[in-house]
């Protein structure tokens, strides 16, 4: 007989690519990551996974059962969902996934007021990036998701990958008098597989705001002292050193830079917001980003400037159609929502 619990440990060694791995991430021991795959393919009889190299890979077994496991585990955490609502909010469980912006900018204010008027409701929060992040959702792994995505990205339907951990890169310059047509063929590449992630149809979306974008410059810099009332154009930029953000946001920035006329020169990467702050400040390149994220760092030495013309990224709350009419999880929208709302209040203020 097939358990959930082993179909969520076979997730989990898809995922991470080996036992050890699967076992951090579930809590556990990799001897018992080893005995449950063991009782899995005992009870399929047959091979589910196979070593390749370092790690572990699916097997053509193990990717058949790995697609229906995870509508499987879906359907469950539904269920289980579903009954703790017949009982009331007494007890309810939502768990959530944000990416990294909004867990420090929307989330406490949210869970907060949602504990505030319903003590009863467990609220857990894990950080992923969007595709990861809607992976999980799909997956039964959670009950909303916070995500993100840029209106006017390109829509070529590639497969998404999962972001790496924060880190910061050098990106080798690209020869003199030859641009960087490769970076941006890159970063265009990147941003047309997060639109992938980014087809929302078979999920319920709850509009949160939309989160504008800012040049970020160093304090010494010719544009630091504009005011609000003199946006930049990105060209102004052009000739600058740049360090862009995940791969989403990397690809977003070289077709805002494509419609001012220039490819910009990305010398680093970064998903890890208060580095690209501290690289500005140095003195090393620009950038641009969202404005949760100019709420979530501090400021020292560098000057935000706005653009002309405007971009933002929508920042949107998910869920599945199954877990939208569970009242807990309905709270836990409504909340995001009103923490939205509410920032958009004091920023109109």
């Amino acid at each position: 007989m097939i358990e959930a619990r082993h179909l969520r440990v076979l997730r989990a060694v898809s995922r991470t690519g080996s036992y050890s791995a699967a076992a951090r991430e579930l809590g556990c021991t990799q001897p018992a990551v080893s005995q449950q795959m063991k009782a899995l393919e005992k009870s399929v009889r047959t091979p589910l996974v196979v070593r390749s190299g370092r790690g572990m890979q699916l097997t053509e077994a193990g990717g058949a059962l790995l697609r229906h496991a995870n509508g499987i585990l879906a359907g469950l955490a539904a269920a289980e969902e579903e009954v703790a609502a017949i009982a009331g909010l007494h007890a309810g469980r939502v768990r959530l996934v944000s990416f990294p912006t909004a867990s420090s900018t929307l989330v406490p204010r949210a869970v907060a007021e949602l504990r505030a008027g319903n003590p009863g409701i467990r609220v857990s929060l894990v950080e992923a990036e969007p595709p990861e992040s809607l992976a999980m959702l799909r997956g039964g792994e959670c009950e909303v998701a916070l995500a993100f995505r840029y209106p006017d990205a390109p829509a070529a339907p590639l497969p998404p990958a999962v972001p790496a951990a924060p880190s910061v890169s050098a990106v080798p310059a690209p020869p003199v008098g030859h641009g960087s047509r490769a970076a941006r063929a890159e970063a265009v590449l990147e941003a047309a597989a997060s639109a992938a992630a980014t087809d929302w149809s078979d999920l319920v979306v709850r509009p949160l705001l939309d989160d504008p974008m800012t040049a970020l410059v160093p304090a010494g810099h010719p544009l630091a002292g504009r005011g609000a009332d003199r946006p930049a154009d990105l060209a102004e930029l052009a000739g600058e050193q740049w360090i862009a953000g995940c791969p989403q946001c990397r690809g977003h920035l070289v077709e805002l830079c494509a419609r001012s006329g220039f490819e910009p020169r990305i010398d680093f990467a970064t998903d890890d917001y208060p580095a690209v702050v501290g690289l500005v400040a140095a003195g090393l390149g620009v950038a641009v980003l969202p404005g949760l994220a100019l709420e979530s760092v501090r400021h020292a030495g560098v000057a935000a400037v706005s653009l002309d013309p405007p971009a933002a990224r929508q920042v949107v709350a998910l869920t599945l159609p199954d877990l939208a009419a569970v009242p807990a999880v309905g709270l836990m929208l409504d909340r995001l929502a009103d923490a939205a709302a509410g920032r958009a209040g004091r920023s109109a203020g």
